[in-house]
């Protein structure tokens, strides 16, 4: 892996990290009513559970979406701290400075009211992440065990 693609990836997560923060507080018809109750979910796995056991009443484009893309829309975060940080970082390490990340996102949305805090986002959007990190990593050691 090149030096440059380390800055490459920086300059792409930037990018990517607004895109979130655009869907995550003001994309998805989001609106911020100061007027509504807080919103959140601090019980591990049930909102996955709920949406794993409604599955067949409600549609793919509300269980779907919200279990597999809150995991896809975060790994191409994961894959871009991989190659920035050029392997000199571990997936755990990588994990606990992410994690508080999530939780602060999670929390502003609740705060903001442009969204609820559910802890399942936030182990999602870490499973996400992770698996970006484990697919890039595997990519470039493979380029790297190529080329020698």
């Amino acid at each position: 892996m090149k030096a440059g693609s380390s800055k490459i990836a920086a300059v792409l997560l930037l990018v990517y990290v607004i895109l979130l923060m655009y869907w995550m507080f003001l994309g998805f018809g989001r609106t911020w009513d100061f007027s509504a109750p807080y919103r959140y979910n601090l019980h591990p796995l049930r909102t996955i559970h709920s949406y794993i056991r409604s599955a067949d009443i409600l549609p793919f484009s509300v269980w779907g979406v919200n279990l597999l893309g809150n995991v896809a829309v975060f790994i191409p975060v994961g894959a871009l701290l991989a190659v920035m940080m050029r392997r000199r970082l571990r997936l755990l390490h990588m994990l606990a400075g992410f994690l508080p990340a999530l939780l602060l996102l999670e929390l502003l949305q609740m705060l903001l009211r442009a969204g609820s805090f559910d802890v399942d986002d936030v182990l999602l959007n870490a499973a996400g992440a992770c698996l970006g990190w484990i697919l890039a990593a595997r990519v470039f050691s493979g380029k790297r065990q190529r080329q020698t």
